[in-house]
């Protein structure tokens, strides 16, 4: 149970900065590219919160 945690959490942050990455080159918060950074990141939140977990 303790791993669904950690993965939610890192999911939860990777999507978070994900989204934020755009923002940076001036784009806004809600455009495609924020969407596709957000996913990105949640993806690569996933894998991170697997490989502490383990």
């Amino acid at each position: 149970m303790q791993s669904k945690k950690i993965i939610f959490l890192t999911m939860t942050v990777g999507g978070y900065v994900g989204s934020y990455i755009p923002a940076l080159w001036g784009t806004g918060e809600f455009s495609f590219a924020s969407i596709i950074f957000s996913a990105i990141g949640g993806f690569a939140g996933i894998w991170l919160g697997y490989k502490i977990s383990q």
